[in-house]
């Protein structure tokens, strides 16, 4: 990657999800300059759309007699994304910037690389976006032995062992959460903020004691709303805290007398982080959007050296 221009900005890292992306620029030696947040994600735009769009973000930066570095992590490899980046096959090294996908841009002042997701064959499961958090995470832990946990719309558990990803399993508590929230018949008594913690935590417990039951506990809410007042706000957390419960019970050989590390920003994060000390379980929390950028400069980093 060739770097002939006077401005301060280097290479740009993206992180290209499903409904959002964040883009950072850099200098030379990786500060970030600028960043942004967009709704422009993967459900947004038409492939044929992304260079544009980039360009457009991109637009202060770019120079003439210079092509940028941008590497860029999330659903923009999918298949319904920019260009398909391949899965890696687990067990594996979170993917870095060798195994990145090199993108056929009609702009010369752009080379951009899309790194691939991580796929597991038995039991069938894919990763896409996290594998990137998971390498910045190992690239300040480089000795870390145990669990990550990523919660989300689709949050994960994934097994680390001698800087590989071992094993892991998706679970979709938040889009389930979301679902019965704004679609079904819980949607008249679910508030749409407040919380109860010792609503959530009991709910952690009865999920996990009785998992089978959890249908006609997710019932019980609506009844109990109506015969017994419960307010919005606990029927909110003990939602929560039964969906939660129920992925604890089914992740348990995941974080069970294991070392586990919650990776988020977010209140769901600290949800996950009172479930697990709730079971005796000791968690570590670790900024997303830290680990997303160190992931994508690790890559960055290891794609220089390729091309020197």
């Amino acid at each position: 990657m060739t770097d002939t221009g006077t401005s301060p900005a280097h290479w740009a890292a993206v992180d290209w999800g499903t409904t959002h992306l964040r883009l950072w620029v850099l200098d030379h030696d990786h500060k970030v300059i600028r960043q942004t947040k967009t709704e422009q994600g993967m459900t947004q735009l038409h492939p044929t759309e992304y260079e544009a769009t980039l360009l457009d973000l991109l637009s202060q930066e770019l120079q003439p007699n210079r092509a940028m570095g941008v590497i860029c992590c999330g659903m923009v490899g999918s298949r319904q994304g920019w260009q398909e980046a391949p899965y890696a096959p687990c067990p594996t090294l979170p993917p870095s910037g060798e195994r990145a996908s090199r993108v056929t841009t009609k702009d010369p002042r752009i080379e951009v690389y899309l790194l691939p997701g991580i796929k597991q064959i038995s039991p069938p499961d894919v990763m896409r976006g996290e594998e990137t958090q998971i390498a910045g995470f190992l690239s300040r832990n480089p000795q870390y032995d145990g669990v990550l946990c990523l919660p989300g719309t689709h949050s994960k558990w994934v097994h680390i062992s001698a800087g590989e990803v071992v094993s892991f399993q998706t679970f979709m508590t938040g889009e389930l959460f979301a679902l019965l929230c704004k679609e079904s018949v819980l949607r008249h008594n679910i508030g749409a903020t407040g919380w109860n913690d010792e609503m959530f935590t009991n709910a952690i417990d009865d999920a996990i004691s009785r998992p089978a039951a959890i249908a006609a506990k997710l019932f019980a809410l609506r009844a109990q709303s109506l015969i017994a007042t419960l307010p919005p706000e606990a029927a909110r957390a003990r939602l929560s805290g039964l969906l939660i419960g129920l992925e604890l019970a089914a992740a348990r050989p995941y974080w069970l007398g294991a070392q586990v590390a919650v990776l988020g920003d977010t209140e769901v994060a600290q949800a996950y982080c009172t479930a697990l000390t709730a079971q005796g379980s000791p968690v570590t929390v670790t900024s997303t959007e830290r680990m997303t950028l160190d992931g994508l400069k690790s890559a960055y980093t290891a794609l220089q050296e390729m091309t020197k």
